[in-house]
């Protein structure tokens, strides 16, 4: 079964965020944020593509799995649900179910990881996009933190193994 990580950058710095990132052995990360910009330095879409590469590791920004802004809105209000059924109904979209495909793709190639903001897995869209995974390819899902990298360091022998899918089913 293939792996597929998951991070929010909220509460870390980018340097600890890359270390998480190169301690568990991502190769691409998957930046399913509908606005790639952030005040935070270092998190908007063309500093942290060029960081990234720099780290040797790929960076593709999935647009189309973004949350509308009437899931963010919902989310920042602490409607949870609501977000969540907003969210689910933008992900019957075509261009979501397009960018699916294409990410389900491109995960099953290298270790990948998707980013969203929310420290929370819980509170992000990026745990129904993991899941959607799960549910049309069989991901398992490894939710990253990015505060302490070396956690991941110290428990290697715990950490799962990344297994690049094979086959039509990867296509």
């Amino acid at each position: 079964m293939s792996i597929v990580y998951t991070i929010g950058y909220e509460g870390t710095d980018i340097d600890n965020f890359v270390a998480t990132l190169k301690a568990v052995g991502v190769k691409r990360l998957a930046d399913v944020r509908a606005v790639a910009l952030s005040r935070k330095k270092g998190f908007s879409k063309k500093s942290l593509a060029v960081r990234l590469e720099a780290e040797g590791i790929e960076y593709f920004h999935f647009i189309g799995l973004g949350d509308p802004k009437p899931g963010r809105e919902a989310a920042r209000a602490g409607l949870f649900d609501e977000f969540r059924a907003i969210y689910s109904e933008h992900l019957d979209s075509d261009d979501a179910q397009s960018s699916l495909k294409e990410l389900v793709a491109v995960a099953g190639q290298k270790p990948t990881c998707l980013l969203c903001f929310e420290r929370d897995p819980a509170t992000c869209h990026r745990s129904i996009v993991a899941g959607e995974m799960t549910a049309a390819a069989g991901f398992e899902v490894f939710e990253l933190y990015a505060d302490d990298p070396e956690r991941y360091v110290r428990n290697a022998s715990r950490m799962p193994s990344y297994h690049p899918r094979e086959g039509s089913a990867a296509a």
